[in-house]
């Protein structure tokens, strides 16, 4: 008998369907409309002030006869405030011009959004801006008095941190020969006070190299080792008044001195002194 041939059915895989995909919609949030021309100039209120903060009951600045010099074109364009006329450039004017007055009363000039020629003028093209007057930033103002602050909180942490000799150094520089006479909490007050009320000039002296040698100098004058010259021309020993070193011209006497004990000769003479002072 013939074998029966074995018949292996393959299954065939159903084909993949495939689902079709909901997109869930996604709802635009309509984002605050910026009130800005095409080249980005922010229509709003502005406020002008005459620098110095001065303010005189009235003040004319000119209005007319001024000139901008226009870098893309290459020269001067001349600036003219008109009521009647859509921008500030005389060539682009069209039919008559009527002249208008700018005028700060009481040191303020108020220009509402309306007036933006005025506002263009006053704030890109006038030769006396930031000179004579300037407009009013709060951003600005802001980010200054940041600067500020953080550089109190810089100075008052440097301060804290700070060695009583070092702070000696410092405060010598404001108050003289009369810090000698202070106390270590007066002198700690005092060192506090001046970082916040002159934080630069007090993160200046504590990062000068020279500031302790200076006080060294003027303590070791205080108490008699050294002696400044009449003419503050040469420092002497107290003792005998031998020439000690000659102060370089134009130079002060103590920052000249802070330098010659840096070298070799002045190196031996600090040593001497340290050894009297203490």
């Amino acid at each position: 008998m013939a074998k029966k041939e074995k018949i292996t059915k393959v299954e065939k895989t159903p084909p993949v369907v495939e689902q079709p995909k909901v997109e869930t919609p996604v709802m635009d949030i309509p984002k605050p409309k910026t009130k800005k021309t095409s080249n980005e100039w922010e229509v709003k209120d502005r406020v002008y002030y005459l620098k110095g903060n001065k303010k005189p009951l009235s003040r004319s600045i000119k209005s007319a006869n001024i000139y901008w010099f226009d870098e893309e074109k290459g020269y001067e364009r001349e600036l003219k405030y008109c009521q009647n006329q859509r921008t500030p450039f005389v060539d682009e004017m069209n039919g008559d011009q009527r002249l208008e007055h700018i005028i700060f009363r009481g040191g303020s000039l108020f220009v509402p959004k309306e007036k933006t020629v005025l506002q263009k003028l006053l704030s890109l093209y006038h030769p006396h801006k930031d000179q004579l007057f300037e407009e009013h930033k709060p951003a600005v103002i802001a980010e200054e008095e940041i600067d500020i602050l953080d550089m109190q909180v810089d100075a008052l942490v440097a301060a804290r941190n700070i060695d009583i000799d070092m702070a000696e150094a410092i405060m010598r520089v404001e108050k003289g020969s009369d810090v000698s006479r202070l106390s270590s909490k007066e002198l700690r007050r005092d060192l506090l006070l001046f970082a916040r009320n002159n934080p630069r000039l007090f993160l200046e002296l504590a990062d000068d190299e020279n500031v302790m040698l200076r006080n060294f100098g003027i303590r070791a004058v205080e108490a008699g080792i050294l002696k400044l010259s009449s003419d503050q021309r040469n420092f002497l020993w107290g003792s005998n008044g031998r020439k000690l070193m000659v102060i370089p011209f134009e130079e002060h006497p103590y920052t000249a001195l802070a330098h010659w004990f840096k070298t070799d000769e002045g190196m031996e003479i600090y040593s001497n002194i340290e050894k009297r002072l203490n």
